[in-house]
């Protein structure tokens, strides 16, 4: 037993038209929104780099610093304990 179907072939095609205009607005949506994601993904790695810059020159004035400390410990000790003897 045959379901006799009528739709007009344009109603048809008119809806299949409104559903790829819409893809293709959500296409371009999407195309704008991955532009937008890519350039913050660059000031993020801009800003990285510069906060890894910075650790660097924190971590060698840090290495100065306890390597001064050590020193003047070392030449207070030395001074302390009279090396060398005095004659």
């Amino acid at each position: 037993m045959a379901i006799p179907i009528e739709t007009d072939l344009k109603d048809i095609l008119t809806k299949i038209d409104n559903r790829l205009d819409r893809i293709e607005n959500d296409l371009t949506e999407i195309k704008i929104n991955q532009a937008e994601t890519r350039g913050e993904i660059k000031v993020l790695d801009e800003k990285i780099t510069g906060i890894g810059k910075r650790l660097e020159n924190q971590e060698f004035i840090g290495r100065s610093i306890f390597v001064g400390v050590i020193l003047a410990l070392l030449a207070g000790a030395v001074k302390l304990f009279g090396f060398p003897p005095n004659p």
